[in-house]
């Protein structure tokens, strides 16, 4: 009796120690497996910060590294619950259009977190050699420039992808052809590359303001690019994004406002949860939303008018929640 006993208190100082953990109602999963983004950027900081939310509030939930592509592929195939994306990419997932190979039918958005900027960062010096103060100027000049984005499967890749395939009908095979490269990097190292001169230009999609961004303007002098008119609404006739503007009071290398690539940040779920798994799952990311922002300052942006997309498919839980909260 004494052994159980002690090993009773100590199950129970465990349990206190991890904190309280919701109870899952019985068609609800035991444990839902969120899927993050690369290390270093805002997805990554984001992603635990719900976990631990969710965890409390509505159902166990762990978090790991993922990316916008591979979230969707993943939660298709239920190979993880929920992850990050991009809603121009659900909506091209939705359809069955590239990178996808065929429609992904078990995906949905639970809801628009925030905007989403493409940011094309250019050494200064580079810039000014090459008279270089839009996108399209590389294009044009057909460039031998050193180039990186994130990997492949990211949400960040298949944006800057298509804002040079679709936007000014060109691909990666065109730039090594001009005598430019390609890499493939995390936010850390390509902002060390392209301090380091291993780079002419670094581009990623990220939140309005990114701690990366400052980052590199703290390293080495640099210019954020404009992307073209005509791109932008080759983007938005394409794949539905937006043209938002980059403020100059945010960065210290741009005196006025930049156009670029909008698009915005979501949750992806898979379709087949519960509706009212789903609606507990805004509601507490709604509740949560001041707690939210001291992880990442983007979520401000979350509100009920913005937060069910208008060219991808939403949960029907989540719909339901997001109108009664207007």
């Amino acid at each position: 009796m004494k052994r159980f006993m002690i090993l009773f208190l100590a199950l129970a100082l465990l349990v206190s120690a991890i904190g309280p953990v919701a109870a899952a109602k019985d068609e609800w999963p035991d444990q839902l497996r969120f899927m993050a983004g690369p290390p270093g950027g805002n997805w990554f900081a984001l992603g635990g910060a719900l976990a631990d939310m969710w965890t409390k509030n509505v159902a166990q939930t762990t978090s790991g590294t993922g990316g916008g592509v591979s979230n969707i592929i993943n939660t298709n195939r239920a190979k993880g619950d929920m992850g990050f994306s991009v809603t121009a990419l659900v909506g091209a997932a939705s359809k069955g259009e590239a990178p996808f190979k065929a429609p992904a039918e078990n995906v949905s958005v639970l809801a628009n977190l925030y905007r989403q900027y493409t940011y094309f960062i250019m050494r200064k010096d580079y810039a000014e050699e090459n008279n270089v103060k839009t996108v399209g100027d590389i294009v044009a000049q057909k460039l031998p420039f050193r180039f990186a984005t994130l990997k492949p499967g990211t949400a960040s890749e298949f944006t800057i992808r298509s804002v040079f395939e679709k936007g000014f009908g060109v691909g990666w095979k065109d730039v090594k052809s001009w005598g430019g490269s390609v890499e493939f990097a995390s936010y850390s190292d390509g902002a060390n590359l392209l301090a380091d001169n291993h780079l002419d230009c670094f581009a990623f999609s990220v939140g309005s303001v990114a701690s990366i961004v400052m980052k590199i303007e703290s390293q080495t002098d640099v210019v954020i690019l404009p992307v073209d008119k005509e791109a932008l609404e080759a983007m938005t006739e394409a794949l539905g994004t937006v043209t938002f503007q980059i403020k100059p009071e945010i960065y210290e290398s741009i005196d006025k406002p930049v156009a670029t690539v909008g698009d915005y940040t979501c949750v992806v779920i898979r379709k087949d949860l519960p509706e009212d798994l789903a609606y507990d799952l805004a509601k507490s990311l709604w509740a949560n939303k001041a707690d939210l922002v001291k992880a990442v300052q983007a979520i401000q942006e979350l509100n009920p008018d913005e937060a069910v997309p208008v060219a991808a498919p939403a949960h029907p839980g989540a719909v339901k929640f997001w109108k009664e909260a207007k």
